[in-house]
């Protein structure tokens, strides 16, 4: 089993230890070169989900105080295989890792600012799923009925996804609130 997926493409692979591996070596070093600017990083996605399936490519969020405190440190980040792709979102900006060259990504770091809706909802999902392990195969069904339709549109793949991932994220604030 490896780590990494062509740009675009949807191929799941079953949980794999690995996976918790690299998100725990990238995460040491983002903190090392972030240093004091990084409030938290976690492992989140599919990959961080105990048991289901997911596309082989590691999810990290980086909570910041501000934007500004991440970019100073871009050109040590890309010295480092960590470039800056785009804001992937409002309030949110996407870094990638792996072998660009041949459109292979690795990684995804996500960087939000700490504590906002953004962060909560991955921290959020990431346990509601590892707690709910009926939810997270649900969830590892669905997304391997919509790879085996759509295995060359990520696009399409990830937008098919949206309302289980949106009702799930409703269910993990409630249970994060009793919780």
């Amino acid at each position: 089993m490896s780590i990494g997926l062509k740009k675009g493409i949807v191929k799941l692979e079953p949980h794999s230890l690995e996976w918790e591996t690299a998100a725990q070596n990238i995460i040491v070093n983002l903190k090392e070169i972030l240093k004091n600017d990084i409030v938290d990083a976690q492992h989140i996605g599919s990959t961080s989900i105990k048991g289901i399936y997911a596309k082989p490519i590691i999810d990290i969020v980086v909570g910041v105080e501000s934007f500004d405190k991440i970019f100073i440190h871009n050109d040590v980040l890309s010295d480092n295989g960590i470039v800056y792709r785009r804001q992937d979102h409002p309030g949110q900006h996407l870094y990638i890792c792996g072998d660009l060259q041949n459109n292979i990504h690795t990684h995804y770091i996500h960087v939000v600012i700490w504590g906002e809706k953004s962060w909560n909802d991955y921290i959020n999902m990431r346990d509601y799923l590892n707690a709910h392990p009926e939810k997270a195969i649900e969830y590892s069904e669905l997304k391997k009925a919509l790879a085996g339709k759509l295995p060359d549109d990520r696009v399409a793949y990830t937008n098919a996804k949206s309302c289980f991932i949106e009702k799930t994220l409703k269910e993990a604030l409630v249970w994060r609130e009793q919780n």
